[in-house]
């Protein structure tokens, strides 16, 4: 009889993929295994209307699945980093990070030009607080159109007409197989990525020694190294999803790069800060670069 390892995970299309992609992974390692998905409809997923955050931000995704952790419903979760808070629940450790995909943002129907190219006042539509602050710092005549929805019903509102343009994850349209021409990869100087984007987190309890021992055969030392680095400074900076933040980390050699941001919500007022170390210290890079914004005034944009 098989081994068998329970996998939490929500239940979206994308999630569905991600984790396949990761028990896929996982069964290749470790012949015998049988990965067991298990899905989990999380608060996030129930509140199909309106942003996150007055609800409760991004633990929206993740509470219900810890939930299934701590009472033994399941061995291990598989998150979007970015949907993971800097803070995990009780008891819960990060326990894999595997190779990261895509950091970056793809704009979809602006045509080659970018941001720069949309008409004046172009709708464009996004759910995320980071996303709307940053091309109103590019672009304070776009009218941003606040979507929540999976990745086929705002490629349906686009193609329909209701919007001029998208911006979504490229790692989200990669792993749903999805090859949209009209999709243009934005460079991080145009639009720094979110704390995490293109990552999977696989999280288990602490002390579950066999799971971890498990999950650490599809991990990857580089985006283990780039993710730390980045939700260091979300730790340190105190942020949440009511407060556009981005930060992306580059690992060359034995040096890791972090840039990061924090702004206002209209993008008006806007710190930005880069720093490089060794990537031993990829927490200590992150705290640093924190704290050199929060010395620059970052916490009046956080609301402290």
């Amino acid at each position: 009889m098989a081994d068998v390892l329970r996998l939490g995970t929500r239940g979206s299309a994308l999630a569905r993929a991600q984790s396949g992609l990761v028990a896929a992974a996982l069964e290749a390692r470790h012949p015998g295994l049988k990965v067991e998905p298990h899905y989990i409809r999380t608060t996030g997923d129930q509140l199909q209307r309106g942003p996150l955050a007055p609800a409760g931000g991004k633990g929206l995704f993740v509470k219900e699945i810890e939930e299934a952790l701590a009472d033994g419903a399941v061995d291990f979760g598989v998150h979007s980093m970015k949907d993971l808070p800097a803070q995990l629940g009780p008891g819960m450790t990060l326990a894999a990070v595997p190779a990261r995909a895509d950091a970056r943002d793809v704009l979809i129907g602006g045509g080659d030009g970018g941001i720069a190219t949309l008409p004046r006042g172009a709708r464009v539509g996004t759910s995320s607080q980071r996303r709307r602050a940053l091309l109103l710092a590019a672009r304070p005549d776009l009218e941003i159109v606040f979507l929540r929805g999976n990745v086929d019903t705002r490629l349906r509102r686009w193609r329909d007409g209701e919007l001029d343009a998208l911006v979504l994850a490229a790692a989200g349209l990669a792993r749903l197989g999805i090859d949209e021409r009209a999709a243009r990869p934005l460079d991080p100087d145009e639009l720094l990525p979110a704390v995490g984007q293109g990552a999977l987190a696989l999280e288990c309890c602490a002390d579950d020694a066999r799971t971890r021992t498990l999950l650490a055969a599809v991990a990857d030392p580089a985006a283990a190294t780039t993710t730390a680095a980045e939700r260091a400074f979300l730790a340190a900076i105190g942020g949440d999803c009511n407060t556009p933040l981005a930060a992306h980390a580059t690992l060359d050699g034995d040096r890791l790069t972090l840039r990061a941001l924090v702004s206002d919500p209209d993008g008006r007022r806007r710190l930005d800060d880069r720093d490089r170390g060794p990537a031993s210290d990829p927490a200590g890079l992150g705290r640093r670069v924190a704290q050199r914004l929060l010395d620059r005034g970052a916490g009046a944009l956080l609301g402290r």
